[in-house]
């Protein structure tokens, strides 16, 4: 069976692909979408080979920056990056476009499943919540709803942590167990650099959940 997993090189896609890896031949897609943490890209590409996917493809959606016109953080370097949540880091629909993207990809190749690494600690994002997931799912399928019922087309599942009720400290020790200290060259962070700033709202997370897992968190963080 295969799967095309959303893969930023972040802790969360790393351990869903991870995750998933032992029952899916695994197609990673790798979004550039203007974002500021261009280091991103480096740890996708990294961990694509680590866990020896299929195929890793990286596409240039850089338009996406300019349509967001400045009201996201993740894109805008002139805007603060926040500690904790607050919506300028809410990216509009960015995983509707996303998994519609890597749904094209999965129903060229006959993959199932559609996964991304949304989990239960992502109740503040909306395009996050499995509600989403099964609208765009259902929306998908019947899309391709003629390729699908004459077995042109195979239909799709949108799959996340969230959806099997998994929280960012349950993913971690899965992929803990997998790559052991190798998940701590994830990166997080949402500021490009060579070192996580470790005070943003995503590596406050992730200190926080490696915690809460009883990993004693090796990342580098410059705070």
């Amino acid at each position: 069976m295969k799967a095309v997993v959303v893969f930023s090189g972040g802790a969360d896609s790393v351990c869903t692909a991870a995750y998933l890896a032992s029952r899916y031949t695994i197609y990673g897609i790798t979004f550039s979408y203007g974002q500021r943490a261009r280091s991103e890209l480096d740890a996708a590409a990294r961990f694509a080979s680590r866990l020896d996917f299929a195929d890793h493809i990286v596409l240039d959606m850089g338009f996406m920056r300019r349509l967001y016109s400045g009201t996201n953080v993740l894109t805008d370097p002139d805007r603060a990056v926040p500690g904790k949540f607050d919506y300028s880091i809410v990216a509009p629909i960015r995983n509707a476009v996303f998994l519609s993207v890597a749904s094209t990809w999965a129903y060229s190749i006959g993959a199932s499943l559609v996964a991304y690494g949304a989990h239960t600690g992502d109740e503040n994002y909306p395009d996050c919540r499995p509600s989403f997931a099964r609208m765009l799912q259902d929306a998908l399928n019947q899309g391709e709803i003629d390729g699908i019922e004459s077995q042109v087309r195979q239909p799709i599942e949108i799959w996340s942590p969230f959806k099997k009720g998994l929280s960012k400290s349950d993913m971690l020790k899965i992929g803990y167990d997998i790559l052991g200290d190798e998940i701590f060259e994830t990166w997080s962070c949402y500021l490009d650099g060579t070192v996580q700033c470790g005070s943003c709202e995503s590596c406050m997370n992730r200190k926080r959940s490696f915690a809460t897992a009883g990993i004693p968190d090796g990342t580098s963080y410059l705070a």
